[in-house]
């Protein structure tokens, strides 16, 4: 490693950064509702978010991961009632999907056991001191976005 101050700093911020996502998954995952994945719920709130139809090409865009990836979580969803998958009218080869009565309930209740979590995290850590950390990780998440 770098005797170099910067080197330092950036291999610091990166090891806390993947520890904290690592730790975070992992307490989230334990918290949503039995049987759903941290995956499902984040395609399913992002779907309750946007309030319209996507592409499975769109999500796993979305989401930075391959179609197949996204094929089998939106397969997964479909299986428990929470989207609906439906062809393209105009190109049968695509497809859109959208949250279902059920699936929004299901985000409602995952969103439930897992506000208190974050909201605690925030209190202990200062509202404020949050609000300064967020402009720099949005913006080291559009420096990392732009890299693909």
């Amino acid at each position: 490693m770098s005797d170099d101050p910067i080197d330092s700093l950036s291999v610091a911020l990166f090891s806390e950064m993947f520890m904290a996502d690592q730790l975070a998954k992992s307490r989230l995952t334990k918290a949503l509702p039995k049987g759903m994945e941290l995956s499902h719920f984040s395609v399913l709130n992002h779907l309750a978010r946007s309030g319209e139809e996507k592409s499975p090409a769109q999500l796993a865009k979305a989401f930075h991961v391959t179609r197949g990836a996204m094929t089998n979580t939106l397969s997964k969803l479909e299986w428990a009632g929470h989207v609906h998958i439906r062809p393209d009218w105009d190109d049968a080869r695509r497809k859109f999907v959208t949250i279902s009565p059920a699936g929004r309930a299901a985000r409602d209740a995952a969103l439930q056991a897992i506000t208190p979590i974050i909201a605690n995290m925030v209190i202990r850590i200062g509202p404020d001191r949050v609000r300064q950390a967020l402009p720099v990780l949005r913006e080291m998440r559009l420096m990392l976005s732009d890299l693909e």
